[in-house]
């Protein structure tokens, strides 16, 4: 399995192949999880869920989960020793660090020399990690849904319904202390589908509670505007460099403007 990941990465730039090779690794842990059970418990949300289930055309870094079902057979432990297991029969140098001790358990897994073996410009020791973080008190009202999807294996993931994982966006755009262009360019991939449904405002403010909001309760006619409020207060310089690194297409990031954001949060809401 390492030699067709260097196919993958074979003539690759450093930094398409660094991509590349994080999003293989993404995918065996999700099958990985997949295979002992993990996936009945857990929904798959966030921006990585974007790539697998949606193709947004930008990578992304951690693999974000939410305990929704059957909390008495979550294991996370478990999980994390039969990922490092599978990798370390492949000759992968694998090793994991975890944190359960919070509401938010999280995990590093971490692939030691694997840049430099696949003939990439790296230090011989250098570390590629795949952090994974499971909220295992994720607030109320989550809609969920179960897609079949092919990204470099097949994979079957119970996740976060459309209205719901843009719920969850809109919680990170007006609650994350620090401006972040992924969360910007997620965003502008959202409501750029006229599609796409409204969101689980139910959801939305059960999030918002959790993290102590101290604005007005968001409702479906309100939350448009109180998203652009939002946006009028970022750091916009600080966008562009945080997205362009993940993107696809280069020129997308000229997209990012308060002003694209503004015209399309208009279309929203009542």
């Amino acid at each position: 399995m390492m030699d067709y990941l260097a196919t993958l990465v074979a003539g690759k730039n450093p930094l398409a192949a660094r991509n590349i090779a994080r999003e293989y690794l993404q995918a065996r842990i999700l099958a990985s999880l997949q295979r002992t059970g993990a996936m009945q418990t857990l929904a798959f949300q966030g921006g990585t869920a974007l790539r697998f289930l949606y193709a947004i055309p930008r990578y992304s870094e951690d693999l974000d989960f939410a305990l929704e079902r059957q909390q008495d057979q979550y294991d996370f432990r478990r999980y994390l020793g039969e990922i490092q297991s599978e990798f370390a029969s492949e000759r992968y140098q694998v090793s994991v660090k975890l944190n359960d001790k919070r509401v938010v358990h999280s995990a590093f897994v971490q692939f030691s020399g694997l840049l430099h073996e696949l003939g990439q410009p790296a230090q011989r020791g250098e570390i590629l990690s795949i952090k994974l973080e499971v909220d295992t008190r994720p607030p109320n009202a989550a809609g969920l849904a179960t897609t079949v999807v092919r990204r470099f294996v097949t994979l079957q993931l119970q996740h976060h319904n459309p209205a719901t994982l843009l719920a969850g966006k809109l919680h990170a755009v007006l609650q994350r202390a620090y401006p972040k262009g992924r969360d910007v360019y997620d965003l502008l991939w959202y409501l750029g589908d006229p599609n796409w449904p409204q969101p689980n405002i139910e959801m939305l403010n059960n999030a918002l509670t959790q993290s102590n909001w101290q604005g007005a309760a968001v409702t479906e006619r309100n939350w448009a505007g109180i998203v652009q409020a939002r946006l009028a207060k970022l750091d916009w310089s600080k966008v562009a460099p945080d997205i362009r690194p993940f993107l696809e297409r280069a020129d997308e990031v000229e997209l990012l403007t308060l002003h694209n954001l503004s015209r399309l949060l208009s279309t929203r809401g009542a």
